[in-house]
């Protein structure tokens, strides 16, 4: 049985608590960066089968910007984080000053989009160690520009040998009239959430 149907009411309450501090640590982050108040609608946490994870972010043909990292220490696992193309522009505008190309993205362009994912996931794994005191160290980012069926497919395949459900976290951020959408998917190895769980002092059935 998957690590994740064993999961009870309470112990989906502190996934979402989580969801919710890392996102914290995050908009704070995006903040810092763009110079600018940002604000955070409460995000939404799902669990979602591997072959639903395209869908759950706004469907496999939804072309979107991409960054992915390998994370090492006490809580293995993969972490992507999305947004679509629209977000990703908005963020570079404001970033940049100047309104990128309808036709693409300069090297310029992609290096800041990388960065821009790399910082937000490095502040929500900031988030997790300091609240478990467990060791999460990502592997340098990668970005790809392609549609979202594309991008999850290799990893999700390479990992469904460890489980079958990827933990989504759905975070909304807003600057001024601007509502920028991510996502950030979470796929641990089953022994790293039964090592997440009893640092957080909620030991699985």
């Amino acid at each position: 049985m998957d690590v994740f149907s064993r999961l009870d009411a309470f112990q989906f309450d502190v996934l979402r608590e989580v969801g919710n501090i890392g996102s914290g640590h995050a908009v704070t982050a995006l903040s810092q960066l763009l110079q600018r108040r940002v604000n955070m609608r409460v995000p939404q946490v799902k669990l979602v089968p591997f072959d639903e994870v395209a869908d759950a972010v706004g469907g496999a043909e939804a072309v979107v910007a991409a960054v992915f990292q390998r994370v090492e220490g006490d809580v293995p696992g993969s972490l992507y984080f999305l947004m679509d193309l629209v977000t990703a522009r908005q963020l570079l505008e404001t970033l940049l000053g100047a309104v990128p190309s309808p036709e693409g993205f300069s090297d310029l362009e992609r290096s800041a989009l990388q960065e821009i994912g790399n910082i937000l996931s490095g502040s929500y794994l900031s988030s997790l160690a300091d609240l478990t005191g467990l060791t999460f160290q990502p592997s340098i980012p990668a970005l790809a520009i392609d549609m979202a069926g594309a991008l999850l497919s290799v990893g999700l395949h390479e990992l469904g040998r460890f489980g079958d459900v990827a933990l989504v976290i759905d975070t909304v951020f807003a600057e001024g009239e601007t509502v920028l959408d991510s996502h950030f998917i979470l796929i641990p190895e089953p022994e790293a959430i039964d090592r997440l769980f009893r640092a957080l002092g909620v030991p699985l059935p």
